[in-house]
């Protein structure tokens, strides 16, 4: 396959599952000390959920997220269940019966994925007198040891880098035009033989970090949508993107430097494995948070829409993503294109999360009807959610962005065992612009360097 012909093209499309019925769900406090609720739901909320704050403040920084998270003990006795039925945990049918309430083998497998994404931040060199700066701190072959996931089962076969196309950005203590822009993204690794067989087939993991540099936050904050064209056979000009998320999923460097883009890297390694590996079972599963859970979605539908995934006429790796507190990607077009593609996207999201409700704040997929039976004539230029949604709902007035956190995220899926769920009911409506305006002043205040929300 020539990659070479992928450079220059555009972004994805969605995938969505009708609303199940609405359920508050208690979590009771643990060790952690944390009060909040888990709502499993089915794709995107329609409904304001009430607020409560957290009791402790959670250290949420990066240097710390090792620590926070250990590995999640996965029993046993699951292990013969999550090989008979993985394809279920993937999505296969679109997480029917396993969000609500949320099934305990998905639990495990959620918060596994997540701790993968939390080593992208933990191995992400931000020490401005570092050799590594902005890059990874570690090799291939002993970066999951230095994150504690030595023993996760997988090996790490390529890094990726991500560039925008942006010239006039605040640089980060380095010059634009005299060094490289691209910056570490995240990695693709394989499971090995004995996790295969835990498993019950090769998995295909890629995992991506959200926003951390200057440039990725001017990518972000680029809202307009584009035609995603990423098949050059069949280019959808209906299917759009969010510009930013398509700049650096698309961009290179030139000759100057000579970075492919993030794209060109990516679908060259995911076609090199498939191809070692396709007298296998196989799973292709993108973990990412914020901005990286965009660059997932991104990437699987690209796969998808290219036939990557596609061994033969009757057999299809499936693509899952899982999806933590990531924003709106594309339009509906392309949501409608990632269903028809079978691309699975199970988001993870924090009711109180301002990037989860963005872009598209007003032009949503909840405005695109009016009365239930006619599609406005601006539907194409509204976002959409892509996936079946578990949400979750926590906030601290004392620490507004620990509603975006990773760490908050997994936190909360590992200090209660879904035993203890017990379904309630709560009227109490939350101020959402409140929180929103709380959770950017507190990320803009005080910081030579954006930090990581996206």
């Amino acid at each position: 396959m020539n990659i070479s012909t992928f450079s220059s093209e555009f972004l994805p499309k969605s995938c969505l599952v009708k609303a199940n019925e609405m359920k508050l769900v208690n979590l009771s406090s643990s060790s952690s000390s944390l009060s909040s609720r888990l709502i499993p739901m089915a794709t995107s909320t329609t409904s304001l959920i009430p607020k409560k704050d957290i009791s402790n403040s959670i250290d949420h920084s990066i240097s710390t997220m090792t620590t926070i998270f250990g590995h999640s003990d996965i029993s046993s006795n699951t292990t013969n269940k999550l090989a008979t039925m993985w394809r279920e945990i993937q999505g296969s049918r679109n997480w029917e019966n396993l969000v609500n309430p949320l099934d305990s083998l998905l639990q495990e497998e959620i918060i596994r994925y997540g701790e993968f994404v939390v080593a992208c931040y933990n191995a992400f060199d931000i020490d401005p007198n570092s050799k590594r700066y902005l890059n990874c701190k570690y090799g291939k072959n002993s970066m999951l040891d230095e994150v504690g996931l030595g023993k996760s089962g997988y090996q790490i076969t390529k890094y990726i880098y991500a560039t925008t196309n942006i010239n006039n950005v605040l640089s980060i203590g380095q010059n634009c035009s005299s060094s490289s822009s691209g910056r570490w993204i995240g990695y693709v690794a394989i499971s090995s033989d004995e996790e295969t067989k835990r498993l019950g087939r090769r998995d295909v993991l890629i995992a991506f970090r959200g926003t951390i540099t200057n440039p990725e936050w001017i990518a972000n904050l680029m809202s307009t949508l584009s035609p995603a064209r990423l098949d050059p056979n069949d280019p959808r000009p209906e299917v759009k993107v969010e510009a930013g998320f398509l700049s650096l999923y698309t961009s290179n460097e030139g000759e100057k430097f000579g970075l492919r883009s993030c794209r060109e890297q990516l679908l060259s390694e995911v076609w090199r494995v498939i191809n070692v590996y396709k007298d296998e079972e196989m799973s292709i599963t993108i973990g990412g948070h914020s901005m990286g859970s965009a660059l997932a979605l991104l990437l699987a539908y690209d796969v998808a829409e290219l036939g990557l995934n596609k061994i033969s006429e009757s057999n299809d790796i499936p693509v899952t993503v899982f999806s933590f507190g990531g924003p709106r990607v594309g339009n509906s077009p392309f949501k409608e294109r990632c269903e028809e593609l079978g691309v699975k996207v199970l988001r993870i999201v924090n009711a109180n999360d301002p990037i989860t409700k963005l872009p598209g704040f007003f032009l949503n997929e909840n405005f695109r009807v009016l009365g239930g039976k006619y599609e406005v004539p601006w539907s194409c230029s509204c976002y959409a959610h892509v996936g079946v949604e578990i949400l979750l709902d926590f906030f601290n007035m004392q620490d507004p962005t620990c509603v975006h956190d990773l760490g908050t995220y997994l936190n909360l899926l590992k200090s209660h065992h879904h035993k203890s769920l017990q379904v309630q009911r709560d009227q109490e409506d939350i101020d959402f612009f409140n929180i929103a305006k709380e959770f950017f002043l507190s990320m803009l205040y005080n910081g030579e360097m954006l930090p990581s929300i996206w």
